[in-house]
């Protein structure tokens, strides 16, 4: 079987018409739904939307957000990093290694990438080079985020921040 090729989306009318289908469609599209009304933005090249396509059909996507390095508090040294949200295979077209071949194309940039994982999906991000954080309650606030490190790049170490009481005289 040929790889599928991985293309980045365009912000028009016809991807938000494809992103309804997917079952995690929800207040990003929507946001982009209003956007787009408001500006009438065709085919922006800037998308943060990657997907592969079988025939003419939008049957894999995933997105993908630059994160400035002044907002890192993953990585060391920070330098930014992707934000990989919205990674869905549609329900009919899995089991055909199209979400590996949509991380791997995040990986391609070299750049380091944080995911959260959805419930009982850490196997599938271990499996592509993921590792879990160790979970920091103010800075992960009830995410479940997973981390991939390109050559030179180490998962930021958290400072444990202590309360210390003190007696007033």
């Amino acid at each position: 079987m040929e790889k599928p090729e991985v293309k980045r989306l365009l912000i028009n009318y016809k991807t938000l018409e494809e992103f309804q289908k997917f079952k995690e469609y929800g207040l990003e599209e929507l946001s982009m739904l209003e956007d787009l009304q408001a500006n009438i933005i065709e085919d922006d090249s800037n998308s943060p939307f990657y997907g592969i396509y079988y025939g003419d059909k939008l049957v894999a996507r995933m997105s993908l957000y630059k994160i400035s390095g002044k907002y890192d508090r993953y990585f060391s040294p920070p330098k930014g990093y992707f934000e990989l949200w919205k990674l869905e295979v549609m329900q009919d077209y899995r089991d055909r290694n199209y979400g590996s071949v949509l991380v791997e194309y995040a990986k391609s940039f070299g750049v380091p990438i944080k995911t959260n994982a959805r419930q009982a999906s850490g196997d599938f991000w271990t499996k592509m080079g993921f590792t879990p954080v160790k979970y920091n309650p103010t800075r992960d606030r009830g995410e479940n985020p997973y981390i991939w490190l390109p050559e030179g790049t180490v998962e930021q170490e958290i400072e444990e921040s202590v309360e210390v009481e003190t007696k007033e005289d």
